[in-house]
């Protein structure tokens, strides 16, 4: 059976890198690979809060694309980590303007897994003439039935990895998880609040696959991953993403004449393929592939598979068949 891994393109390191300061509290770390002159492609990380890696370089053809990748706002590398304050869906917006400004694009494909499914569609809605399409995977909306899912409901697939996202908080408070983690993310107890991000993150990091990686599933509670992920998440929650409920389905028509590709695991747990599934039907141009193998996370191997032929078949067509 091939791994995610034989599916990639190989190793590649940035040709240029930096750190952009977009207001008085947050300085974004941003890259490119692959070739100058080519195709510019945006790496949306999910989470939010996630990072990205060396692998997300790997999914485009280095001689084809310009490969951008960015830490959003208090992920990854940017500064400061794990920092909630001043950190909205519109000032991300904002940020990718900046880099594409920063950098001399006029028009990039989007490519972007879970929040980073949401954050390209928010972007693209709010700057339809900036895009040359969109490659998306494992879908989140981002409304109030997906946040209260992840809240309670993967414990219908993960009842022992709920289980543990459960035990720190007295039970008079598990009536709202969501309040009752904030109360210890975004608290004066340092060390609380680090703990609660581990335990967050430790959570999503359970659920991501239907074959399980420890390897990767260990990254999720080391701290540069975790103070990302289990702030942020929770701080976007709290906020219903600073968008209006299902705003993302309802503005569609400003993209619909743009291509996209949706990839979705059958099994994804995270961000069950409903969602997915209702993008698809309110965007008709849209080509939607059910992964029957593959959970949430990009790095499984019909997942994989399927997000390189997309970018592939972009190279090629500007479309998708």
């Amino acid at each position: 059976m091939r791994t995610a891994e034989s599916f990639l393109f190989p190793s590649i390191e940035p040709y240029r890198h930096g750190m952009l300061a977009v207001d008085a509290r947050h300085t974004l770390y941003w890259e490119e690979c692959g070739n100058p002159q080519g195709m510019p492609v945006l790496f949306l990380h999910g989470g939010p809060g996630g990072g990205i890696s060396p692998t997300h370089r790997r999914f485009f053809d280095p001689a084809h694309y310009r490969i951008v990748l960015f830490d959003q706002r208090g992920a990854g590398k940017s500064t400061p980590l794990g920092a909630w304050q001043d950190n909205t869906t519109p000032l991300l917006i904002d940020d990718i303007e900046a880099l594409r400004r920063h950098l001399d694009i006029d028009q990039w494909l989007l490519f972007g897994g879970s929040w980073g499914s949401t954050l390209a569609l928010a972007y693209g809605e709010a700057h339809p003439q900036r895009c040359l399409g969109f490659i998306l995977r494992g879908i989140f909306l981002c409304t109030k039935a997906e946040i209260d899912w992840f809240m309670y409901g993967m414990r219908q697939f993960f009842p022992e990895a709920h289980a543990e996202f459960v035990a720190p908080i007295p039970e008079e408070e598990r009536g709202d998880l969501l309040q009752a983690y904030a109360r210890r993310l975004f608290g004066k107890d340092e060390v609380l609040s680090v703990a609660a991000a581990r335990q967050w993150s430790g959570y999503e990091g359970r659920c991501l696959f239907l074959q399980p990686q420890a390897e990767i599933i260990a990254t999720f509670e080391e701290d540069a991953v975790a103070l990302g992920v289990g702030r942020l998440e929770a701080h976007y929650f709290l906020h219903r993403g600073f968008m209006e409920e299902d705003q993302l389905i309802r503005q569609i028509d400003r993209i619909a004449q743009l291509p996209a590709m949706i990839v979705q695991g059958r099994y994804d747990a995270v961000c069950p393929p409903v969602s997915a599934w209702r993008l698809h039907q309110a965007w008709p141009g849209s080509r939607l592939q059910l992964i029957a193998d593959a959970g949430h996370a990009a790095m499984e191997p019909g997942t994989a598979q399927a997000l390189i032929a997309a970018t592939e078949q972009f190279r090629q067509q500007g479309k998708f068949d």
